[in-house]
């Protein structure tokens, strides 16, 4: 374990580095969007003392090196500062809008390694058949589109036309669940409310999968061109010249090996669903943080766009941290490679 330990250590101060460049920029960008913060805090009513009182408040009259330097210090104790359009501190705002878009995402890569990665194994096992050809088309079909257009047609169809899935929200208003965790597919649990878990899988079916079809695609297609070229390693022919059954070789002898090329695009593909959900969101009324995020966005929110911003980008690389880490568990060649001549 001490290989991977390093590789933990050396992965999590290259992440410290890309956070602290990330906070730089969004942080510069923020005060380079046209507009006054404060005025456009405080209304077309407010006195020009109230703005110069709120400017002052948030050292928008300082240089922008003094303006970060207050930032550092604050983030540094725990505090993103107060948000102009919700009038709570950025943090609270967070953790109440972060749950919804995490269990959404999650539910989503779920949804993306439970189907590409079967449909991509399928496609590979049956190459050049009618199945393949099947395969490879809705494929095409789910990268060739957007999220956002997959959330209108999915709606459309199953929600308007065939009203099998509810159109809006987390959970119907009728279910009172008390916040534990945020995530109300844990927190129905454990409250012991089964129906009310039904409810809340119910409503998060269309706006996930509309999120994952994009990254099933991607999966599928990565993971069939893998293992088609893995098919025609020596070991295989082997294999199949031994009896091996078809199932048994696809699933132990092609699969593994080329199952890494396809998590790295699946922990990418994951990672920028945090940014990409925001559209989903917005159709299907979902309060999360992405949609919070273009919220503050169009009020040039200072404090909550850098925070909504840094807690976006620290999980995407938590998430790439994850997957470098499950890659150098499945190669032996990249974890070895950690240990020092």
């Amino acid at each position: 374990m001490i290989p991977l330990a390093r590789l933990l250590a050396k992965r999590l101060a290259t992440s410290l580095i890309v956070l602290i460049g990330v906070s730089m920029l969004i942080f510069a960008i923020a005060r380079i969007i046209p507009g006054d913060p404060a005025r456009i805090a405080l209304g077309p009513n407010a006195t020009a003392e109230q703005i110069a009182d709120l400017r002052a408040e948030l050292h928008l009259d300082d240089n922008i090196a003094v303006q970060y330097g207050y930032f550092i210090a604050d983030v540094a104790r725990g505090d993103l500062g107060i948000s102009l359009y919700t009038n709570r501190p950025v943090t609270a705002d967070i953790a109440l809008y972060l749950p919804a878009t995490l269990e959404l995402v999650l539910v989503a890569g779920l949804m993306m390694v439970c189907i590409g990665l079967p449909l991509g194994i399928w496609s590979a096992r049956w190459r050049g058949r009618a199945a393949d050809n099947i395969i490879r088309l809705i494929s095409l079909l789910g990268v060739s589109a957007p999220s956002f257009v997959w959330a209108v047609i999915l709606m459309l169809l199953f929600a308007f036309y065939l009203p099998l899935f509810p159109i809006a929200g987390r959970i119907s208003d009728s279910y009172a669940i008390s916040p534990v965790t945020g995530f109300l597919l844990i927190d129905t649990l454990l409250k012991g409310d089964i129906r009310a878990f039904g409810n809340a899988a119910w409503h998060i079916v269309l706006p996930a999968f509309a999120l994952a079809l994009s990254g099933i695609g991607q999966a599928a297609r990565l993971t069939r061109a893998n293992m088609v070229e893995t098919y025609e390693k020596p070991y295989i022919e082997m294999a199949q010249s031994y009896g091996f059954p078809a199932r048994r070789i696809a699933n132990h002898y092609a699969f593994r090996p080329s199952l890494i090329p396809s998590l790295t695009i699946i922990g990418l593909d994951f990672a920028a669903m945090l940014g990409n959900a925001f559209l989903v969101e917005a159709i299907f009324a979902w309060p999360g943080l992405s949609r919070y995020g273009v919220a503050v966005i169009l009020r040039k929110d200072l404090n909550a766009i850098v925070g909504t911003v840094l807690i976006i980008s620290a999980t995407f690389l938590l998430v790439n941290i994850i997957v470098d880490l499950l890659i150098a568990f499945l190669n032996p060649r990249i974890r070895y490679s950690q240990r020092p001549a």
